[in-house]
């Protein structure tokens, strides 16, 4: 027996948002998840690969009011998920000036072998969208 926990992938991402159903609307017709189920207030989203759970509050009256995601506080910086090639992002490009998504530029990360294009949720949760170079 080991001192060390063996993990793999992640199981299941839960953000936490101010509006379950306009998130879900977000993720689902932008970036291709689907509405798995319900449990309870909140809803359960699939893209074959992650399962994103979008939840509000666990204690609404400890909620602070107008609040907005930021990645200066000690938590979540960012999500990314992978996309299969670089032409891929600008095809995210295209779509995100279509419905008015602020985006980024973007970005060659050349020593990490990846092109990546960062933009916001409707709570400001970074998400970046990664793409190989070999692509």
């Amino acid at each position: 027996m080991g001192n060390q926990i063996t993990t793999a992938a992640i199981h299941h991402l839960t953000l936490t948002v101010s509006d379950v159903r306009r998130s879900q609307d977000f993720y689902s017709k932008l970036l291709n998840f689907s509405h798995v189920t319900d449990f309870g207030d909140r809803a359960i989203l699939s893209n074959g690969s992650v399962m994103l759970v979008l939840t509000p509050p666990p204690d609404p009256a400890q909620a602070i009011s107008g609040d907005v995601f930021d990645e200066n506080r000690i938590g979540l910086d960012h999500v990314s998920l992978n996309v299969g090639s670089v032409r891929d992002l600008h095809v995210a490009v295209a779509l995100f000036d279509q419905h008015d998504v602020e985006h980024g530029e973007i970005n060659n990360l050349q020593p990490f072998g990846i092109y990546v294009l960062a933009f916001r949720d409707p709570d400001n949760i970074q998400v970046e969208l990664t793409a190989p170079h070999d692509s």
